[in-house]
């Protein structure tokens, strides 16, 4: 099927792979390794791998998803108002660099059509399962995209498990200037209004761009922790091109995913580490394709690692096989859970050091 899929244009293979999922129905999985369990958020997870938003943006197939063995799973980027995203095509396959290009422009079905399909998913699974994140998007047209994030919050508080803001994809025109400390007080304010009026308070994490210099992650630090935000995922696609890509589509326009991104993202989740000591949640997202990869994200401090383009190229087994070798990787260092691992490698740098592509 992975070989039928790849002979298509890069977004009808994804779209006929989510319709695929969604005839699949509900299943328990197999059950994972105790040692793989572990605390996010104050829940319990069975394995911290999850599966990073993009993939499932209107949560078609979250339960085809969850038979995978993902311990997370988060959908979207959802918009309050549905919106095509860019003129196709914008979804690149890099093969020879075990990565993708996309400009997607945060197509979405919009709030009211996931709502729908998260409500019939809780009616059927209430709280068993992965936990269920949704991470939401701002109208390209907005002229109030604090105000689009505060409506995600206040209409997803009864069902999400965890809320992610998406400060940081590159193709939405000004959106990754919310990073900055005055545009991301201003827009955390407003958050956390939203919060407090909401009918249950859910976690918040935020979503952060690889391409962040060093100096910024303090002041992200402190203001994410001045306004009660949980957590940072760390962090979505590059609009950096290594130099060493070697694929004809390596020049398209819009975020790089997948394999070159790793190196960057876990040196920039490390640096997030050492300065947060503990006192954030972190994600680590980006170039994660087998369980040495996920460890080295973990060892960087992260609780929950996140992928999505290596999934593209190596098929649903791969969950299982992350989840093996993870296990047997902890067992080597004879550590006998996965939070026994989180941030081990931050007192002397074990990751690469953060450097420009």
């Amino acid at each position: 099927m992975m070989r039928v899929f790849r002979l298509l244009a890069p977004e009808t293979a994804h779209d006929l792979a989510l319709s695929a999922l969604s005839l699949l129905g509900s299943a328990t999985p197999s059950p994972d390794p105790p040692r793989l369990r572990i605390s996010f958020l104050e829940q319990e997870l069975a394995n911290p791998i999850g599966l990073a938003a993009g993939l499932d943006k209107d949560a078609v197939a979250i339960a085809g998803l969850a038979r995978l063995g993902f311990g997370a799973i988060e959908v979207g980027s959802v918009t309050p108002r549905p919106q095509a995203g860019n003129p196709r095509p914008r979804l690149f396959r890099l093969v020879e660099d075990q990565a993708l290009v996309n400009r997607m422009g945060f197509n979405s079905a919009g709030h009211d059509a996931v709502l729908r399909r998260l409500t019939r998913y809780r009616t059927r699974m209430g709280s068993k399962g992965p936990m269920i994140g949704v991470n939401l998007g701002a109208n390209r047209d907005s002229a109030d995209r604090a105000g689009d994030y505060a409506e995600g919050i206040r209409r997803f508080s009864t069902l999400a498990d965890y809320l992610v803001v998406n400060i940081s994809s590159p193709n939405t025109p000004g959106l990754r200037g919310l990073q900055a400390a005055a545009p991301l007080r201003a827009l955390l304010d407003r958050l956390a209004e939203a919060r407090a009026a909401a009918s249950r308070r859910l976690p918040l994490i935020l979503k952060l761009a690889p391409d962040l210099a060093v100096e910024d992650c303090a002041a992200i630090v402190e203001i994410a922790l001045a306004f009660a935000v949980d957590g940072l995922a760390i962090g979505n696609t590059t609009l950096a091109r290594p130099s060493d890509l070697r694929s004809r589509h390596r020049s398209e326009s819009g975020g790089l995913s997948g394999r070159p991104l790793f190196d960057r993202s876990t040196a920039l989740l490390a640096e997030f580490g050492r300065v947060a000591r503990g006192r954030l949640t972190l994600v680590g997202v980006g170039g994660v394709a087998n369980g040495r990869d996920a460890y080295a994200k973990i060892r960087a401090g992260a609780s929950l690692v996140q992928l999505y383009t290596a999934l593209i190229y190596e098929g649903p087994g791969l969950i299982g096989r992350i989840k093996s070798e993870l296990d047997r990787l902890l067992a080597e260092d004879r550590l006998t859970c996965v939070a026994d691992a989180v941030g081990v490698g931050l007192a002397i740098p074990s990751t690469p050091r953060l450097a420009a592509y």
